[in-house]
């Protein structure tokens, strides 16, 4: 990542102030005080007893809860989706790297009271990207926690030469193992009874949406993946691997050899980086992922054998439900609101899954995740294994971000050493990432995690004509509401480096104000930084 500084982004809170408009948001939607998490309160440093990488999803959460990152709240109704507005108006107000996680005791849906809890937003904040490895955020600086996760696991990559880490799991008997403490089959099982939620009114039902989806084939090996999975009835779910994915080719496979079932085991409550590598591809060619993120957390994944197949899934889970995929039968499915933030598409024939186990924790959380409001996972990592190979294609690459909240917006930033270079890497990289829609390439000056310096490298650096190309068809993302030809899209690449005078651009490029700042008067920032307390005793700040 770009080493440049980075102001603290203007949703940055500190304790206090998520506590005071927590508190606000809880009156307002009509959250008594004892729904706040005692955590927010604590404005005193503490030191943390719970500390990652963590064997469990519980353990992690109670992690974000002691360092004052989770919102408690004891009732929602989501029959008139209080959880979806409370979700959009945390995001409104702290942002989507800012606003804490929330937990529901209970919540109301098809008419009933369920027990939960459940859990949404849980890896949004900016320091969960260190919280989950271990490692302490940056005090009320999200994009310098993140650049020092990024270059903490780049460095992991590098020492691996670009091969993953891996430990091979630990079975464990089924007597020991958590998420066996509940085993139900046939007529005992009702999904309904467990407190998955419908996420948006134009959602076609409720959905098991954070369910690692374990399928194995003798080709392609073993493949854990999130995929969306609408609950039908009691014992039946849809299932929508996206073409290309895994589990999809997987299902081909076995369709192409003409078999009829494929067994399935879909995991509820994943541990915080097997819920990473279970929502990112960070492998291919059919690796053992549960070893890989036992590499990752520095100790093996405990793991059981499943009730009805062979498949080891891990043992401190909340929820594991199995079953077999009907290959040679097909079902609608959705609509369901998608990670772009719109509704997708209805689905004329999509898998479907007969279910013949429960097995659970007593009382499993549940993992929500409302797709395109919120960060689904952390991202450093993936950047981070992604731009280790990225620096294998585009040597001269500095960083490259794609915004969790700017979905099909890609930014790279280069140390150009050439006319017409800007735009030729670019497009290179439109080809190979899917879903970057708009690449936008910027100076190594420009800090990739800014998007104020990118915006103005944009205004500032960039003519549309001639910094610009248009792709007419690559290949982009099934889910872009905009794409006609699904998955098929057309791109843009913006050249927002400083353009030379070959390329058309100035004879003299001028300099920016804040870096003849740094360089004319050094001492300036030294005498605001020396006396940065004083100033805001001074403010009387309003709210």
């Amino acid at each position: 990542m770009s080493d440049a500084s980075t102001p603290k982004p203007a949703h940055t809170l500190d304790r206090r102030q998520v506590l005071s408009a927590a508190a606000g948001i809880a009156a307002a939607l009509g959250i008594g005080s004892s729904a706040i998490s005692p955590a927010l309160a604590a404005t005193k440093p503490k030191r943390h007893q719970l500390t990652g990488p963590f064997d469990s999803f519980r353990d992690y959460i109670k992690a974000l809860e002691e360092r004052g990152l989770l919102l408690r709240v004891a009732r929602v109704d989501q029959d008139q989706y209080e959880l979806a507005a409370l979700t959009y108006r945390l995001i409104d107000e702290f942002g989507w790297y800012g606003a804490p996680a929330v937990l529901v005791e209970e919540i109301r849906q098809d008419g009933r009271w369920m027990k939960g809890p459940v859990i949404t937003n849980h890896q949004g904040h900016w320091d969960t990207e260190a919280i989950i490895w271990g490692k302490e955020p940056v005090p009320g600086d999200g994009p310098a926690t993140y650049r020092e996760v990024f270059n903490y696991l780049y460095g992991m990559m590098e020492s691996s030469n670009g091969k993953p880490a891996s430990i091979p799991t630990r079975q464990v008997p089924a007597a020991t193992a958590p998420v066996k403490e509940i085993v139900l089959r046939g007529d005992e099982i009702n999904l309904l009874d467990f407190a998955f939620i419908k996420s948006n009114p134009g959602d076609s039902a409720r959905y098991v949406n954070t369910g690692s989806v374990f399928t194995e084939d003798p080709e392609l090996g073993m493949n854990f993946g999130t995929y969306r999975c609408e609950i039908k009835g009691p014992r039946r779910l849809g299932i929508n691997p996206e073409d290309g994915q895994t589990g999809w080719k997987m299902f081909m496979k076995k369709i192409e050899r003409g078999e009829k079932t494929c067994p399935v085991s879909i995991v509820v409550g994943n541990d915080p980086i097997a819920w990473f590598v279970s929502s990112s591809l960070i492998s291919k060619g059919g690796a053992d992922e549960l070893a890989i993120a036992g590499g990752l957390r520095g100790r093996a994944i405990d793991v059981v054998k499943s009730e009805t197949n062979d498949m080891l899934i891990p043992a401190n889970a909340e929820l594991v439900i199995e079953g077999e995929v009907l290959l040679d039968q097909m079902e609608p499915e959705g609509p369901f609101g998608e990670m772009y933030g719109y509704l997708g598409l209805k689905k004329d024939r999509n898998f479907v899954m007969n279910v013949s186990c429960v097995t659970a924790r007593k009382n499993p959380w549940i993992l929500n995740q409302f797709t395109g409001a919120t960060r689904g996972f952390c991202t450093a990592p993936l950047e981070a294994f992604s731009f280790y190979r990225l620096k294998k294609l585009i040597p001269n690459a500095v960083a490259f971000h794609s915004p969790v909240e700017w979905t099909g917006i890609g930014i790279l930033s280069i140390d150009k050493t050439a006319p017409g270079q800007a735009l030729a890497l670019g497009k290179k990289l439109a080809s190979l990432v899917p879903i970057s829609k708009v690449l936008i390439v910027v100076d190594k000056d420009i800090d990739v995690l800014n998007r104020t310096e990118v915006m103005q490298a944009v205004g500032a650096r960039w003519q549309p004509y001639p910094a610009a190309e248009i792709i007419k068809e690559a290949r982009g993302m099934p889910l872009d509401p905009s794409a006609p030809k699904r998955p098929m899209s057309s791109k843009i690449v913006i050249d927002a480096t400083r353009q030379w005078p070959e390329e058309g651009g100035p004879a003299v490029y001028p300099e920016r104000n804040r870096d003849l700042l740094n360089k004319l008067a050094p001492e300036a920032k030294q005498l605001v930084d020396a006396r940065w307390e004083e100033y805001l005793r001074g403010w009387k700040r309003g709210g």
